[in-house]
């Protein structure tokens, strides 16, 4: 059982608290944490505070190490945490990226409405589990040859559109529209490529999952009617990341930076924060590979939306764009990127390290779709399978506060282990159905890990985001079918 958080939280006002440079005298900048009290009752059950003051010890850390109000316990950098860093003086770490590079959400909308969806939904998502590989190990039809992997890595999304898996539309819709340049096939290991090949197309096991949902709540009409959804229409959330593929590359390289500290005079309080200068030969070469995986991830995301599309076309018997199936837009959650912002009156560009983080531009970025440009960029939170989602635009706040960051989920309150002792004797699938959701995963186990109560209320944590200012709530969706690996 891990020891609850003892260190010092200085109240700010209701959404924000902090760790006070202090705390530590290692500690280069303070710590801030966006939460409620009720949030945090949870929040200090763990050592993720903890781990917000290691990631301040980080050479070349701007302003603050910063924390979202779904932050917990993660490797090296807390789950939900973020961390701008200076090019010339700063590092890049992998435990700031994770595991999962590119773990990210996409929201399709559709013109689809809950009464005509509710009568063929347990068909639906039937047909949706039997066709998208879900599960740990699973691997798809949506495959590519080694000689071919060069082009995936460096094209990302715009491979798998030019595949026929996609339309031009689905790109400008995804952040960096799906391919981040700079991305180095050489830095990529030939493990990696070989866990990759049948993984396009494919959910993964854990948090991912593929969902239909109902528009249930619009907050923001304006904002709503820009992204193109109503209350009572149907919508199709996917989240998922770069599997084996970024799990190898991250496995890789953070051996590479463990033994490339002592030569560059690196210390850091927790090894699992093994890091390299962003202008070295390990930070450049770590830089080209995870932008490998950031393209695999949205290759696989995309293939698994063009899946998604023909399971509706069959059951519905009507072409994909005649049901109005376009992506509102994909966001990156485990990332290191390098962004301008506005620090000590004038402007700078630092690499910002999103773990289980996403972004959040404000009106007029230029990095916004067009079509959403007057609004703000979308902000998609998922909840658990029990409870609400959410679609939000983000503000100049964040920008300000955050390196334009929000969090990007609900936030685990138990460990797996402890979630599947806390379902022994019950079905969490059954209790799902008595509230209208069809749930269908690969095992009962897993099912077991990912239940609602498993997470902080996506309601309590979307409140935070919105009351601080750092996105606005535009609309809340339901779940109606969920599968699951």
């Amino acid at each position: 059982m891990r020891q609850a958080w003892e260190g010092p939280l200085e109240k700010i006002d209701d959404y924000r608290w902090r760790i006070p440079q202090s705390y530590d005298r290692g500690m280069r900048v303070p710590g801030l944490i966006f939460a409620s009290e009720k949030l945090l009752k949870d929040i200090v059950k763990d050592q993720s505070l903890q781990q917000v003051a290691n990631v301040a010890h980080l050479p070349g850390i701007v302003n603050a190490s910063l924390a979202m109000p779904d932050i917990h316990w993660g490797y090296g950098f807390p789950i939900g945490g973020v961390a701008a860093m200076d090019p010339e003086t700063g590092v890049i770490s992998p435990g700031g990226v994770g595991y999962d590079i590119n773990c990210g959400v996409r929201l399709m909308k559709t013109d689809l409405t809950v009464e005509e969806v509710q009568p063929k939904l347990r068909e639906l998502v039937v047909s949706l589990f039997r066709t998208i590989p879900c599960g740990v190990g699973m691997s798809g039809d949506i495959r590519f040859a080694k000689r071919d992997a060069s082009k995936v890595m460096a094209q990302g999304s715009r491979w798998a559109v030019a595949q026929g898996h996609g339309v031009q539309a689905d790109l400008e819709h995804t952040e960096s529209h799906g391919c981040l340049e700079g991305a180095d096939p050489e830095q990529v290991s030939e493990r990696a490529v070989t866990r990759g090949q049948s993984q396009l197309g494919t959910l993964g096991s854990g948090n991912h999952f593929l969902e239909v949902q109902a528009v249930e709540t619009v907050f923001d009409e304006g904002a709503a009617n820009a992204f193109g959804i109503a209350p009572g229409q149907v919508t199709v959330m996917i989240h998922s990341g770069s599997r084996g593929f970024g799990y190898q590359i991250c496995d890789d390289h953070l051996e590479v930076m463990e033994r490339a500290m002592p030569r560059y005079g690196i210390r850091v309080p927790d090894r699992q924060l093994a890091c390299a200068p962003i202008d070295s030969e390990e930070g450049r070469r770590y830089l080209g590979a995870i932008r490998c995986a950031a393209n695999f991830a949205w290759a696989n995301r995309q293939c698994l939306m063009h899946l998604a599309r023909g399971v509706f076309e069959r059951v519905f018997e009507r072409s994909w764009e005649e049901m109005g199936m376009s992506l509102i837009y994909d966001v990156a959650h485990n990332i290191a990127k390098f962004e301008r912002y506005t620090l000590n009156g004038g402007e700078k560009t630092v690499c910002v390290h999103r773990k289980g983080a996403t972004r959040a531009f404000p009106p007029g970025h230029p990095e916004i779709p067009a079509d959403y440009r007057e609004v703000g960029q979308p902000v998609i939170i998922p909840g658990d399978m029990g409870r609400h989602s959410y679609l939000l635009a983000g503000t100049e706040s964040a920008m300000r506060e955050s390196f334009g960051t929000v969090c990007h989920g609900a936030g685990r309150v138990m460990s797996r282990t402890q979630a599947v002792k806390e379902a022994a004797g019950r079905s969490i699938e059954q209790e799902l159905e008595r509230q209208g959701i069809i749930v269908m995963g690969r095992g009962r186990h897993g099912i077991a890990e990912e239940q609602p109560a498993a997470y902080k209320d996506v309601n309590d944590v979307v409140q935070v985001v919105h009351g601080a200012g750092l996105a606005k709530r535009v609309a809340r969706m339901r779940p109606l079918g969920v599968i699951k690996g």
